[in-house]
């Protein structure tokens, strides 16, 4: 069970700040009394608006004066950050006290979960081994405690972001990456989103209790949700050491954090902000969180004034413009003729996660990305100017909203905060 659970329709910061504190002195009684290093874990700048890089700040200012405190932003293979960026999403930290995860050359292989077990729980969707690689100073250096920050939010490939998803993506290597994408992929993004416990959630939890057992770790979810006035605001605070803590917060995201209609939306606007969403990679979250809400036909407009690339690396920028965002039985049958789809699996899954299937229209309005670059992609172009014009987002609010000349539209200012989903599509799968 968690250690501790709050909610209310709004946690203030100060609110914020004693259930940290309330949860470090309950660190103390259970994991160890008198830390002398200590690892932080928080997502990274992509969950800015969390609050987990102050959550972050706090704990690092508590423990400094007592222990060796260092923190790896959980990216996975997202870009690392820069200064500035460590700067605004973690304050008052050093920056030689923040590690970089390195995907690639920075993990060891501690296991592996079985095909047997990945089969069974995909129920033949995927078949292969996930190899469970993992950041190396994480398995190798001795830690009297962990603490993992995050935001609880539905995910497409986990159902929900965070709790073992900060070890199993975010301080995975290459190949738990490419193999764990391509198996929720394989799954279908439909079956995964708000779902309290997919087929890779399942395996990554086998792996936690197997490979990660010593771990003096625990967690701090954070569930976040739109105030009457419209602004995000934290409802939740959910810390413990066990499953029942992410289930909990779970819980509180999929009543809190989903928006369902009864009949499909034809036009939604969405904006990806500016300082967090620099590729489709991350912004593509505007579509997997409203593909079950949009109607056949139906259009998506991204306002995407930061965007300037599709991949978070080159390599996987060049993939995503050779082969685009295409149906994903097209991507499988692709997938099976080409080494490069193979060895960039994550990127091949990420296709088949951003494609609408042909089955409404995706149109992006980006920063700093032409009208070539985008239909390259297989997406429709729009002027940003034009469009922030159009629909004016700094003065609408969440919901139905109305142009001046009459079109009707519905607005997400938050796409990655949330999902939207018909009924039918949501409880009939």
């Amino acid at each position: 069970m968690p250690w501790i659970t709050e909610t209310a329709a709004s946690l203030a910061w100060p609110q914020i700040e004693e259930l940290t504190a309330a949860t470090l002195a309950q660190s103390r009684e259970r994991l160890c009394a008198k830390p002398k290093r200590v690892l932080l874990l928080p997502p990274d700048i992509t969950r800015m608006h969390s609050g987990s890089g102050r959550i972050t700040e706090w704990l690092y200012n508590a423990l400094a004066n007592e222990a060796e405190v260092y923190v790896i932003p959980t990216l996975g293979q997202h870009v690392p950050h820069t200064p500035e960026e460590n700067r605004r999403m973690f304050g008052s930290i050093p920056e030689k006290q923040i590690l970089v995860h390195d995907w690639r050359g920075g993990c060891v292989q501690v296991g592996e979960i079985p095909a047997d077990m990945v089969r069974e729980t995909s129920r033949g969707a995927a078949d292969w081994a996930l190899p469970v690689v993992l950041n190396r100073a994480l398995m190798e250096e001795p830690w009297d405690l962990v603490i993992n920050i995050g935001h609880v939010v539905p995910h497409e490939v986990l159902g929900f972001a965070n709790h073992n998803k900060n070890y199993f993506i975010g301080l995975a290597g290459k190949d738990l990456i490419c193999t764990s994408h391509m198996m929720a992929a394989s799954c279908g993004i439909e079956n995964n989103l708000g779902c309290l416990t997919t087929p890779v959630r399942q395996c990554f939890n086998w792996a936690e209790e197997q490979y990660l057992s010593n771990l003096p770790d625990l967690y701090i979810q954070v569930v976040l949700a739109r105030s009457n006035t419209g602004e995000l605001v934290h409802t939740g605070f959910h810390a413990g050491d066990d499953l029942e803590t992410y289930l909990t917060a779970a819980r509180q995201s999929r009543n809190e954090n989903i928006t369902v209609f009864d009949e499909p939306l034809t036009k939604v606007v969405c904006v990806m902000q500016g300082d967090e969403f620099h590729s489709t990679w991350v912004a593509n979250k505007a579509v997997y969180r409203t593909r079950m809400a949009l109607a056949d036909c139906g259009e998506l407009l991204i306002l995407a004034p930061g965007l300037t690339r599709f991949g978070e690396q080159p390599e996987v920028d060049a993939l995503i413009r050779k082969y685009g965002y295409i149906p994903s039985q097209r991507v499988l049958e692709l997938y099976r003729q080409n080494a490069d789809m193979q060895d960039l699996a994550h990127g091949t899954a990420h296709l088949m996660h951003g494609t609408s299937e042909g089955r409404f229209r995706i149109t992006y309005a980006p920063g700093h990305l032409t009208r070539a670059d985008i239909e390259q992609v297989g997406f429709e172009y729009a002027d940003l100017a034009a469009m922030t014009a159009r629909y004016r987002p700094e003065a609408c609010k969440e919901g139905w909203n109305t142009t001046a000349d009459g079109e009707k539209f519905y607005f997400i200012p938050t796409p990655s905060a949330g999902l939207w989903s018909t009924r039918a599509k949501l409880y009939g799968r």
